[in-house]
Order: structure tokens, then sequence, then C-alpha cells
């Protein structure tokens, strides 16, 4: 029986589905180390400049944050080659997503975007008391075509992740910039580059310079290469226009003290995103070459995860890694019952992961 105090359509909205903690799982299979490669997480930690920046900041958590991120901004700006104006500071990209959707929808309207994608995004205008269409993937990438197709007078988001989120897949420059020129002249596409920093297509967009002229909205995170996950610190990059009506939507000291010199500090830190790519290619690489000759299928990715098939329903293929001390991701929220998504971990994360799955899998 519903509680009639509850609001009527939260029943209709489905729940993030976020893994256990490490201690916990640990504790439950009796196992001393953990491989957790379920989170798209950097294998090579954090940014050394970010975890100084916390250190010699430590004494300050007494005081507020700064209501303005107004450092941060601005060593966004400088990077970025863009104004402070152009960009809004949020507590991850999930709050970004929030303040993006309480600022352009108004009652009646809608988003749309992939079936098969970041969850975050229709469960966030749901919550909101919004309609999401969701459109499948054709080869596993975001089918521009058919989302044109189901544009309406009610939409006023399209919601892209560039790649995507759980596939690795990438939508070129070739399709998303006519997209854009068609689709955004009365509607906002927002594009989410959460893991821009691991892409290695030549033909991969670079919208940047498209952020003056376009109703565009590009949206990014310090979660990802960056190392910074714990810190939840996500940005947006727009019109000054469309940040200045949304900085009227951000809650005030949205974003921690720590997690704002840690950010400043790590948006420079050109020697760690360097290795970060140059790791993460070469393990990823590696991780197809393992894949092909175990001759299980995967999805080439543009992101810092690969999405494989499992020959089992991918939930068992999770809990019986889980008891060897790998975590892994199964993609039943996604839809896709016989996929799973693990993140390209070190070396010997690698290893272990693919001996286990081999053995599970009795792949000889």
């Amino acid at each position: 029986m519903e509680n009639f105090l509850l609001r009527k359509d939260i029943g209709k909205i489905k729940a993030y589905i976020p893994g256990k903690p490490i201690e916990f799982i640990k504790g439950k299979n009796k196992l001393k180390k953990i491989a957790k490669l379920n989170s798209n997480e950097n294998a090579l930690g954090a940014s050394p400049k970010a975890k100084k920046a916390i250190k010699d900041n430590i004494n300050k958590i007494f005081r507020y944050p700064d209501g303005s991120s107004y450092f941060l901004k601005n060593a966004l700006a400088k990077k970025l080659k863009l104004k402070p104006q152009n960009i809004l500071v949020g507590n991850g990209s999930d709050e970004i997503i929030d303040i993006i959707i309480k600022t352009f929808l108004n009652r009646g309207e809608e988003i749309i975007t992939s079936q098969t994608t970041f969850v975050e995004y229709e469960i966030i205008a749901r919550a909101n008391g919004f309609n999401a269409i969701t459109v499948p993937l054709k080869d596993f990438r975001y089918d521009l075509k058919k989302i044109e197709k189901r544009v309406t007078k009610n939409t006023k988001i399209v919601f892209i992740a560039n790649p995507n989120n759980p596939t690795g897949t990438y939508v070129s420059n070739n399709e998303l910039l006519p997209f854009i020129n068609r689709v955004a002249k009365k509607r906002l596409v927002v594009v989410d580059e959460a893991y821009l920093e691991y892409t290695d297509a030549k033909d991969f967009p670079r919208l940047l310079k498209y952020i003056k002229k376009k109703n565009i909205i590009i949206t990014r995170t310090f979660s990802k290469a960056y190392g910074l996950a714990g810190l939840r610190v996500g940005y947006a990059i727009a019109k000054p226009e469309f940040v200045a009506a949304m900085e009227k939507i951000r809650q005030p000291f949205n974003v921690n003290s720590l997690a704002q010199k840690a950010a400043e500090l790590a948006i420079n830190d050109t020697a760690f995103i360097n290795a970060t790519q140059r790791k993460t290619l070469k393990e990823k690489y590696k991780m197809y070459d393992a894949l092909r000759r175990m001759k299980i299928e995967f999805v080439p990715t543009q992101a810092n995860f690969v999405m494989f098939k499992t020959n089992m329903d991918a939930l068992k293929l999770c809990k019986k890694m889980q008891k060897q001390g790998i975590l892994i991701r199964d993609l039943k929220q996604y839809r896709l019952d016989k996929y799973a998504r693990v993140t390209i971990g070190t070396l010997s994360e690698n290893r272990l992961f693919l001996q286990k799955l081999k053995k599970i899998l009795n792949i000889k």
C-alpha cells in the first residue's frame, strides 16, 4: 500500500543502484584485498597536487567554502581559454544535471536521451516531475537519427553522453555537429564529456569553440581521470546567460572547500593526466588482445572501461567474481542482462580480472 503523503508518480522513479562498500564486501567474503573495477575510477589514484592541496587546507574546514567557487572557476577558465562567466561548478555532474533540468524545463516539457546511457538523466528528470523519452541504441551507439525523429514540440533538452556510459562508444564530429545545428535551434543539447580525457579517436568532437554560438552545454567532471571521485566536483561550460540563470538555481556552498582546492590544483597537473592517459590506453589495448584470445565479445571503448558479453547472466558472473575479490558491474539496470562492464585497472588488477574471468567462464 502506497503512503498517501508521497507524490503520485514517485513509484515510477527507478533509484540509482550503487555498489556496496569495499570493507563490507571484504568482510562478507573474508577477503584481504579487493580489485575495485566497477565504478570507472582512476586506477592511478588521485592527482598528487590535489592531495597536497587537501593537506595544506585541512585546517580551514571550520570555515564555509567559497560560495562562488571563484578560484576554481578562474583556474578552469584559464585552462579552457574561456571566461569564468562560461563556467558553473557543481557537486559532481549529478548536481549539474539537476540544475540544468530545473533551470530550463517548464511544466509539460520533457527531455530525450538514449535508453542505455547514464541513468541519472532519466532519474533526475523524473525526480523533478518531468517526462523522459528514451531511444534505443543502434550498434551500442547513440542513434541520433532516431532521437531527432522522436523530438516533438514538448522536447526541451537532449542529453548525450559522449563517450557513452556503459558502452564506451561515441558519436563522431561529423555526426554530432549536424545534429546540434538542426536540433539545438529551439532546444538545448547537453553533451556529457565525463570521460573526455580518455578519448583517442581522431574524429571525437571538440565542442568548446561552439559554446558562444550554439545552444549547448558541456558537462565535465573531476571524478574520472583526475581521481577525485570521493570529493564530488563537476562543472558545466555554457553561454554566460545560461550560466547566470543556472547560478540562480544552484544551492549556496554546494562544493566543499577541500574539493574546490583539490580541483583547482588538479586541473593543471599535466604530468598526472598524461600518465593516466598513457597507462590507461596501454592497458586498454592489452585488455582487447586478451579478450579476443578468450573469444569474448566486447565493445571497443573511448572511456576507461570495457563492456563485454558473458555466456551467463551477468549478475551471476559479478557475484562469482566478487567472491574472488574482483568487483565488476553487471548491466541489468541498463537493460543488458548478458553484458558486464569492467574498469581498466592497473596491470596487476587487469591480469587478475582476466585470470578469474577465464576460470569462471570455463574458457580453456
